[in-house]
């Protein structure tokens, strides 16, 4: 998918450029040559005299069908030495991080020890040492020490953006019980059929962007095979879920969908231990903090007590504006009164409510008339 999505940028871009040279149309296309892969020297090596023999164990003898699969961009071979001793280095970029920790998973050989002493991920054995930094697989023939590589891994070239990105499915795998080293991720049939997967390659539906992860397991609860399978939809994964079932039935194996996943567990374990193992497995990851989140009624004590903060903030300003609004109005109003020779504070016929009897009290003689009628 992703290398499709390459060619087709190529295609359209040249597509393009045809275009414009033939309306007659003068461009000029400034391009940045790419650095060279592998330096002329790192830390104490420097570039050997003459090159050395090919090893048995090198990129040149890897299965290409599988490393086509990872999208390789370009290779580089050199051979360096330093106090008498040489090494034999290749190195391939792939398009993305994902497609070289694929190519990654294809080489490394069992018996070498995993770790992240070197790039994102490293492996060393046999006087070989395997790693990945950035979107580029390396192989060192002729060293164990990862310390004098250091300066190598720093000197390649760096992911930027979404191809930078680690595959999210070996992140899945269970610890417990997992065999070092043992985990491999495919992205098409060649790998996972090279990597030793125990389904038919060919039928997994690597044409829907499928990608795939097997582990072994090894503990008191037997020998097992974890295959974690993801697809772009739930929809296509239910219908590769029924077909796995299919390949898997006669073997024991336990099968589950959830999501874009879909789960087997072959092997040794116990039914009910193989069930707990793939029921323990699921897409959506839970965020992780750095401190303990606090209890819930914690939360709504705090979210009561900004509330009244709020309140008491907001009744306080609108008092102070009313008082600084009357002060204004009030004392703009006395001040007006003064400059025009009244007093300030006493203004009768604006006071007054004229509840003053108008009329004189009636006065009423003996007989009861009242006076003046």
């Amino acid at each position: 998918m992703r290398l499709s999505r390459f060619f087709c940028g190529g295609v359209v871009v040249g597509m393009l450029a045809a275009g414009m040279s033939a309306f007659g149309q003068a461009s000029v296309a400034i391009t940045e040559p790419d650095a060279p892969l592998l330096p002329a020297s790192f830390g104490a090596w420097k570039t050997a005299a003459g090159p050395g023999a090919v090893p048995d164990f090198s990129l040149a003898n890897a299965n290409k069908a599988a490393l086509t699969e990872c999208s390789p961009q370009r290779s580089a071979v050199a051979d360096y030495e330093s106090g008498g001793r040489k090494i034999h280095v290749e190195a391939i970029q792939f398009g993305d991080r994902t497609g070289a920790y694929s190519a990654f998973t294809v080489l490394a050989k069992p018996g070498m020890k995993p770790g992240k002493d070197l790039g994102s991920q490293d492996a060393v054995g046999d006087g070989v040492v395997l790693f990945i930094e950035g979107t580029t697989l390396v192989l060192v023939n002729g060293t164990t020490d990862t310390a004098s590589l250091k300066p190598l891994a720093a000197g390649l070239p760096k992911a930027i953006g979404t191809k930078g990105m680690a595959a999210l499915l070996p992140t899945l795998v269970p610890e417990k019980g997992l065999v070092a080293g043992s985990l491999r991720y495919a992205l098409g049939a060649s790998s996972y059929a090279a990597e030793g997967g125990v389904l038919p390659a060919q039928q997994l539906g690597w044409e829907k962007s499928a990608e795939a992860v097997t582990a072994q397991y090894d503990d008191k609860r037997g020998k097992e095979t974890l295959t974690i399978l993801l697809y772009p939809t739930p929809t296509i994964a239910g219908s590769y879920a029924k077909a796995v079932k299919e390949m898997s039935a006669g073997k024991e194996g336990k099968v589950r969908r959830e999501g874009e996943l879909v789960l087997l567990a072959e092997g040794t374990f116990s039914a009910d231990e193989a069930q707990r193992m793939i029921e323990n497995i699921h897409l959506k990851q839970m965020l992780s903090f750095d401190k303990d989140m606090p209890p819930v009624f914690q939360v709504e004590v705090k979210k009561t007590y900004s509330l009244l903060t709020n309140i008491l903030v907001f009744t306080g300003v609108m008092g102070l504006a009313a008082v600084l609004l009357g002060l204004f109005l009030g004392g703009g109003r006395a001040l007006i009164r003064v400059m025009r020779g009244k007093d300030a504070a006493t203004e009768a016929e604006f006071l007054s409510l004229h509840l003053d009897p108008q009329n004189a009290a009636p006065r009423f003689r003996a007989d009861g008339s009242i006076e003046g009628s």
